[in-house]
């Protein structure tokens, strides 16, 4: 793929003098006019390099190049042309992002060095972007995994709000669903700096003081503080510094407010239940609030249906198994709170919970809900939250 090559010209004699000049020293592929050579990049595997003619009938160079840019933004252009003017060089450069404009003729070795430092260009970005995705994807789950482990109770709360939020945007066909649902997984990341017994008196529907309610309050700014050094993560650092407000309740075209708006609604709605409510109740206690989107709260219905498909089991330390949720707080014999309700297991969890069977010892049997299983296949009906989210992000990258 590092070194395939596609010329787009409407002459199917300098087509032709490409392959013979070049299928030695790349993998070349031609196509008769623009039209042709959008319907090859759109059927195959990212070119790393795209060369176009500038004057072609129906769609000029530079509208191609345009084109070729939105559908595969790494690929590096070149135009080549026998009618080159600076007018022609600097729309070329600014509407098609062309790396660089050659004219004809071209002598052979001169195309071929263009052609291998704009592969390298290639070469360049990809190897940027991956480290990047895999950069942020390790920083997430990180991250994610530590909430687990210092604050179970924080780390379930956000796993439930990342299942509702989830829920809401996908339901409502929203764009851009990846930063809602790690918006979702890091928005009680800052609880790690509120002490434990606030968040206990919290978790547990005790009412908080004035100077208890600040301090809860504050972790939405430090989650943002902690999350907006991360490239990429500038607008999800900025949901969660919005997730107590509750902003506007039309439908939201600006992603930040979007996202905040869901999780202030997911973060209620959550608490609603936790405090002792069902789901109808709650759903219909928001719905007399006029700062709650209604379309928020009618996709929310959907999370009635899919947790109705779950089975509550009790099971040992053994059979504990990845993506089942704990039903009922998990203490050690000494009754520290190992895993809290609602929690999802991950192998990070698993092994917090031998090591301390081994030395305290753990309260079992655990009670956890196991999700439906599709017949015929391995993966839940309720999809691994931390997992989609990390998989979306890296398709949009």
């Amino acid at each position: 793929m590092l070194r395939r090559v596609l010329f787009v010209d409407d002459e199917p004699n300098v087509l032709q003098a490409f392959e013979r000049q070049f299928r030695r020293q790349f993998e070349i592929e031609t196509a008769l006019g623009p039209e042709l050579g959008l319907q090859t990049i759109a059927a195959k595997d990212p070119f790393a390099v795209v060369v176009s003619d500038l004057r072609m009938p129906v769609m000029d160079g530079i509208q191609f190049l345009a084109q070729v840019r939105k559908t595969t933004p790494d690929t590096v252009r070149l135009m080549l042309t026998g009618q080159a003017d600076l007018a022609d060089a600097i729309a070329a450069v600014n509407e098609g992002n062309v790396f660089q404009f050659l004219t004809k003729p071209c002598p052979p070795q001169m195309l071929a060095r263009t052609l291998e430092a704009a592969i390298e260009q290639y070469r360049l970005v990809t190897a940027e972007r991956e480290l990047l995705e895999r950069t942020l994807h390790g920083a997430i789950a990180v991250m994610s995994e530590i909430l687990s482990l210092v604050n179970p109770p924080a780390f379930s709360r956000a796993n439930r709000i990342a299942r509702y939020v989830r829920y809401m945007a996908q339901k409502l066909a929203l764009p851009g669903v990846w930063q809602y649902e790690i918006a979702a997984l890091l928005s009680q990341i800052g609880c790690v700096t509120v002490p434990p017994e606030v968040l206990d008196k919290f978790y547990d529907a005790q009412p908080l003081n004035e100077e208890e309610t600040r301090v809860l309050s504050s972790q939405s700014l430090v989650g943002h503080n902690l999350l907006a050094k991360i490239p990429r993560l500038a607008d999800v650092a900025r949901m969660i510094a919005s997730q107590t407000s509750i902003g506007n309740r039309e439908p939201l075209a600006e992603p930040v407010a979007t996202g905040a708006h869901l999780l202030k609604v997911a973060s209620d709605f959550d608490e609603l239940l936790f405090g002792g409510g069902n789901l109808d109740s709650v759903l219909a206690e928001m719905r007399t609030c006029k700062h709650y989107n209604p379309a928020f709260l009618d996709a929310l219905e959907e999370v009635q249906i899919e947790e109705s498909r779950s089975e509550t089991r009790l099971v040992n330390l053994a059979q504990l198994r990845t993506r089942m949720i704990i039903n009922r707080d998990v203490r050690s014999k000494n009754g520290l709170l190992l895993l809290a309700k609602g929690q999802e297991v991950t192998d990070s969890a698993v092994a917090r919970l031998k090591s301390f069977a081994c030395t305290k010892g753990i309260v079992e049997p655990i009670s956890v809900i196991v999700p439906y299983t599709r017949r015929g296949g391995d993966d839940t009906e309720v999809a691994e939250t931390r997992r989609h989210a990390l998989d979306a992000l890296r398709c949009s990258l």
